[in-house]
């Protein structure tokens, strides 16, 4: 009886085959039980969040246009319509730019009728001119600061101005006569001396060709009778008013 019980639990016991398939393990947890897998992700995810601040700061960084298209197209627009029509220029940058435009003229009304009596003192010249350049008052020579214009028959002409510009100086002078001074653009000056009269005052703007006075003596070439003294200033320097003036 024992035996018979004993083989009957035995035969009802489950048995285990060895063809019977093994229940397979997940993949995931394979790759979790590798040491290297958690380091690996904590890079991988450091590096992703490291990337996404760069590209926010990269973004933040970048100035930001506050003003609107159309707001720009029209300032765009109203500084080439000013450039134009010529609205919104002072009366003084006209005048400059007309002024730079010109050339300097003779300070007559007709050059023909006058000459060079006494010319310009050239650093540079030969004995001879630089004898012809001196001018002599009492026992003092000193070089000639422009050249000196008068008409053959030695009478008074009316004196112009050489270019457009503003009177900035208008004085009788004990010896050297009636003079003015004209500032020009481009830092340019021209000075009138010897005038018997004046026609303009300080502060008066006047254009090329207009009559500033005429010519008259002064004490310190009075040997050269009715004439004018006309000198050129160029950022302060003495200018050849020969070697800027048309020929005559």
């Amino acid at each position: 009886m024992n035996e018979n019980q004993k083989k009957t639990s035995h035969e009802e016991s489950p048995k285990m085959g060895l063809g019977e398939p093994v229940k397979p393990v997940s993949a995931w947890k394979r790759l979790l039980s590798k040491r290297w897998v958690y380091p690996a992700a904590y890079v991988a995810a450091a590096a992703i969040i490291l990337t996404l601040v760069w590209v926010y700061q990269d973004a933040s960084n970048k100035p930001m246009d506050s003003t609107p298209a159309s707001v720009t197209d029209t300032v765009n627009l109203s500084g080439e319509e000013e450039a134009a029509t010529g609205e919104g220029t002072t009366e003084e940058e006209a005048t400059e730019v007309i002024a730079s435009s010109e050339d300097l003229a003779w300070p007559v009304v007709n050059a023909a009728e006058v000459s060079v009596v006494k010319p310009f003192y050239e650093k540079d010249g030969t004995a001879e001119e630089h004898q012809a350049a001196l001018v002599q008052y009492n026992d003092t020579f000193t070089p000639n600061t422009g050249i000196d214009l008068a008409r053959e028959d030695r009478k008074p002409f009316e004196v112009t101005a050489a270019m457009s510009g503003k009177v900035t100086r208008v004085e009788e002078v004990p010896l050297l006569g009636y003079v003015v001074e004209i500032t020009h653009a481009n830092n340019l000056k021209t000075v009138y001396e010897s005038l018997g009269e004046v026609k303009v005052k300080k502060d008066a703007e006047v254009k090329q060709g207009d009559i500033i006075g005429s010519a008259g003596r002064n004490e310190v070439e009075k040997d050269l009778d009715n004439h004018v003294h006309f000198a050129i200033y160029e950022n302060g320097e003495l200018v050849n008013p020969e070697s800027v003036l048309p020929k005559n």
